[in-house]
């Protein structure tokens, strides 16, 4: 599990490689990854978009950008958290993914919120 730590936010994450889903003859690996996201701050605060940079074990790098997650902007009030499950194929047996949130207060300030990098891997790949 990684544990993000901003002044505004606290991210946590953690993966699981999904063998059902996978397909070695492709190669396809599936992943799936747990997002908590507490706000550790005094108001409300809204996930706007999202961008992750994931890069497979041959390093070649893809750039996901959007709004919210899950097709969701969710509000967060102060204390509280929020998650979501969400799954990442790749055509390796391990990657690393990082990337941010971008949020707004009800103050109307927008900020990042980082995700620090974490892995996708498969139980017995060499990492």
């Amino acid at each position: 599990m990684i544990k993000t730590n901003t002044r505004l936010v606290d991210i946590q994450v953690s993966s699981n490689y999904l063998p059902a889903r996978s397909d070695l003859s492709k190669p396809l690996y599936f992943f799936s990854y747990l997002v908590t996201i507490s706000n550790t701050t005094d108001e409300t605060i809204q996930l706007l978009s999202r961008y992750w940079n994931i890069t497979d074990g041959n390093g070649n790098v893809e750039e996901i950008r959007g709004p919210g997650v899950l097709g969701k902007q969710p509000f967060i009030k102060s204390g509280d958290k929020y998650e979501y499950t969400s799954y990442c194929p790749l055509p390796t047996d391990f990657g690393v993914m990082h990337g941010y949130f971008e949020m707004i207060a009800e103050n109307g300030r927008k900020f990042n919120a980082k995700i620090s990098p974490f892995r996708l891997s498969t139980p017995h790949s060499i990492n």
